[in-house]
């Protein structure tokens, strides 16, 4: 069996590669990213069209609830089942690094916690520094704390919140990795990487024509379902910006500059991970 893996910052043109790949040798193109899966979002995750998801099957896209929290194990999971079902060549594509460590090296099992404690430890950390998100990760559990390079927000909320629910560390649950999902598999593993003002310019058109073609009716729906604030699909580049705009504090031009902002920096955010954990991929300029 065979798998070619894309991965790349947001807007690198991951989609147009794999669903060039995909329609030419017969494949199936699969979801690698953390917001992709989530129903509710099509534009501002940018998700694929209906037209281009027409030409080749495309699989975990937008088949999770936005009320629901959706780990990487159960990504894992879900993808694992899909890899046994399929005598096709398989098209990873994403921008969620944990996704394509779950098929290439395992992944932890950590089993799925509360809203209310993942809530209660956003809280908790809210107003923090750097600092002291070190010191109460190191007091709660000095283990993970040891293995956080750096203490931001998301993780160590994500380490509270799998201790107090389960009693244990994150690190006991990633001490017990399962086995990579594509062992056994031949794998070509890509990065894309364009060149950092082509990159700068995709993310401000792209989110112009989101804006254009209904990105703003998109976010309206989901505040309509009164959702948890803390919820994945609610912290989505773009929707704080457009509830903003829409709660009249801040003008439409200013929603897309912070928007094209936001993403940038995801960006940014997203090579320097893909440097550090995907170093020995084939790189292509773009």
């Amino acid at each position: 069996m065979r798998a070619v893996l894309i991965a790349g910052p947001t807007a690198s043109g991951k989609s147009a590669l794999a669903l060039s790949r995909a329609r030419a040798e017969g494949g199936v193109i699969v979801n690698t990213d953390a917001l992709q899966v989530y129903d509710g979002l099509h534009l501002i995750t940018a998700r694929p069209s209906a037209a281009e998801m027409a030409e080749v099957p495309h699989r975990l896209y937008g088949t999770v609830p936005p009320e629901t929290r959706f780990s990487t194990g159960e990504w894992a999971r879900a993808a694992g089942e899909l890899i046994a079902s399929e005598d096709r060549p398989l098209f990873f594509v994403g921008g969620t690094g944990l996704y394509f460590e779950a098929l290439t090296k395992g992944f932890a099992d950590v089993p799925e916690v509360p809203t209310a404690h993942v809530a209660a430890a956003e809280a908790e950390l809210a107003g923090l520094d750097g600092e002291a998100r070190a010191r109460l990760i190191a007091a709660r559990d000095p283990e993970m704390a040891a293995r956080l390079k750096a203490p931001d927000p998301q993780r160590v909320a994500r380490a509270l919140a799998v201790k107090a629910a389960t009693g244990k560390s994150l690190a006991w649950f990633q001490d017990r990795t399962h086995s990579p999902l594509l062992e056994n598999f031949e794998i070509e593993r890509i990065v894309l990487n364009p060149d950092r003002a082509v990159l700068r310019q995709r993310i401000a058109d792209r989110f112009h024509t989101m804006f254009a073609e209904g990105a703003v009716p998109e976010v309206e729906a989901l505040l309509s379902r009164q959702l948890n604030p803390a919820l994945p699909v609610m912290k989505a580049i773009g929707v704080p910006e457009i509830t903003a705009m829409l709660a009249g504090d801040i003008a439409p031009a200013v929603a897309v500059d912070r928007a094209i902002i936001a993403t940038r920096q995801y960006a940014k955010r997203q090579r320097t991970w893909f440097r550090g954990r995907m170093a020995d991929w084939s790189w292509i300029e773009t």
